[in-house]
């Protein structure tokens, strides 16, 4: 049966697996083993060991994850056609190496030989004086030391990193520096999108969209996202316990699990120096909230102007500068604090913007106004629907103002984030101009309500069609698209003028409503627009 595993780790494969520092070539040198090659492929000399697996069975192939270095006593050889069936299970598992002890049979038979050059992997024979536990113990020591040495080498680093914050170094320098290291981009993002740490150049949004999306869904940190033909590896920044939709992400080209362990190391010492950046820029925002919420205090209040210039200024938003009022709501998530940094974070990748909380405990934002604010809005908040889960975002967003008229203004966000409660998405953003739009209005009614005055208003109409199929519900959206003209009516829809005459008269009679009057007509068309 399969004997124990011995694990040296120093590198980290593909596969996950961890990998000893010890090439086969050096258990070749070593005197004390006296081992003999027999047979080596390309390369296989030059392999670091993986696992040590001591196994008799004739079939080990269930036990090997690829990498193994394969220790057997023969015990499981009856007959030559056996090596065939231990070889090809072995390598079909990817093991690198068998090493055969000679102490059973004396020698290492030719058919397993001939099994191993079949199946490309190395032979390598175990004197009769050599023991499996001195091959292990070998194997153990050159690694411990390996070990030894790298911690080393990563407390060094870990001390450079943390004596570089002291001196001022911005985490830019130190990801730079890590960057280089490793020859990988490093990046510090949000789960947002924000590009904290934009390193060797920003990125778009369409590979923002997909390695957020991959880092909020992800089962496992670190994490590896592909978009189109390039990889890019995920580790979280911190205890890697908190709430991913406000978790910092180390995002560094390539993927992880080909690097040589060290390298993952000096990633890993970089969130943790990081995780302190991030905690003393937290901190400096905490020191500054109370400001913001004098501000609005003061908004709601009707205070006076200067004053809230002056509190906004202080917190370090731009308030001679004009500004945008956002108001959000993060439903169905027990803790305030989630729905706070999230909204302070998605404020902060459109510039200098502060957050506070308003009386009626929703969230209100004072950011800097610019073109396509909307847009930006949306697609950051957007990232974060794959983490939400029953949670519902909802999200106000006033037109452009000034200090003079923020009272107003907070008040438009606010209208516009009722508006955006009724969204069907997990993340809705409203403006105050689409909330002018009468489609948004009714988007903000119950589904039986519309139905219900839709029915009340052209229930006949829609009745007198279906029995009789005039068209008049046809005729009359036209009607009311050309701006109630007959002749453009009749024109569009290829009729006599008389026709579009009579079928309006026939609306009008069954709807009890005068076509002519601006009251009936608003209400018509509102019912045709609740269809």
């Amino acid at each position: 049966m399969a004997g124990p595993s011995l694990y040296v780790p120093v590198r980290t494969g593909r596969s996950g697996q961890r990998r000893c520092a010890v090439l086969v070539s050096e258990l070749l040198d070593a005197p004390e083993l006296g081992l003999r090659l027999l047979h080596a492929p390309d390369g296989t000399l030059d392999r670091p060991i993986g696992r040590l697996v001591t196994t008799d069975l004739l079939e080990p192939g269930r036990y090997l994850n690829g990498g193994e270095l394969v220790l057997t006593g023969l015990v499981w050889r009856r007959t030559e056609a056996d090596s065939e069936t231990f070889v090809a299970s072995a390598a079909g598992r990817g093991a690198a190496t068998i090493l055969a002890g000679r102490a059973l049979l004396d020698r290492v038979p030719d058919d397993l030989l001939d099994a191993c050059r079949r199946h490309q992997i190395a032979l390598v024979e175990v004197p009769v004086e050599v023991a499996f536990a001195d091959v292990t113990e070998y194997v153990a020591a050159a690694g411990a030391a390996e070990t030894g040495a790298r911690l080393s080498a990563s407390l060094v680093r870990h001390r450079q990193l943390l004596s570089s914050i002291a001196a001022g170094r911005s985490l830019d320098e130190l990801a730079a520096r890590i960057s280089a290291e490793i020859g990988h981009a490093c990046r510090v993002i949000t789960s947002t999108g924000r590009q904290v740490v934009p390193g060797p150049g920003e990125l778009d949004d369409v590979t923002l969209d997909a390695v957020t999306r991959q880092f909020l869904v992800a089962d496992r940190m670190p994490a590896v996202a592909a978009v189109g033909n390039a990889s890019y590896s995920l580790f979280p920044i911190g205890s890697g316990l908190d709430n991913r939709l406000t978790a910092w992400v180390l995002l560094i080209e390539g993927d992880h699990r080909e690097w040589p362990r060290d390298h993952v190391e000096a990633v890993q010492e970089l969130c943790a120096v990081a995780a302190l950046d991030r905690a003393r820029r937290d901190e400096g925002r905490l020191a500054l909230r109370p400001l913001v919420s004098d501000a609005l205090a003061l908004v709601e209040s009707g205070g006076p102007l200067a004053e809230v210039a002056i509190r906004l200024r202080q917190a370090g938003a731009q308030s001679d500068r004009p500004m945008v009022v956002a108001v959000a709501e993060l439903r169905d998530e027990p803790r305030n604090d989630i729905a706070f940094s999230v909204f302070e974070d998605v404020a902060l990748t459109v510039g200098p913007a502060v957050v506070a909380a308003g009386r009626d405990d929703l969230l209100v934002g004072f950011l800097p106004s610019s073109p396509g604010l909307p847009d930006q809005l949306r697609r950051a908040f957007a990232r974060l629907s794959p983490g939400l889960g029953r949670g519902r975002l909802s999200v106000g967003v006033s037109g452009e103002t000034g200090v003079d008229a923020l009272a107003g203004a907070l008040e438009e966000a606010r209208f516009a984030q009722r508006a955006a409660q009724a969204g069907r998405t997990p993340v809705s953003v409203v403006t105050s101009d689409e909330v002018a739009s009468h489609v948004l209005l009714l988007a903000t009614l119950p589904d039986d309500v519309r139905r219900t005055y839709t029915h009340r208003v052209l229930g006949p109409v829609l009745e007198h069609d279906r029995r009789t199929n005039a068209e008049l519900l046809a005729t009359l959206r036209e009607f009311l698209a050309c701006s109630c003209s007959w002749a453009r009516t009749a024109e569009s829809m290829h009729l006599h003028v008389n026709t579009v005459r009579y079928r309006i008269e026939r609306v009008e009679q069954l709807t009890g409503r005068d076509l002519s009057q601006l009251e009936d007509r608003v209400d018509v068309f509102l019912a045709l627009k609740s269809l």
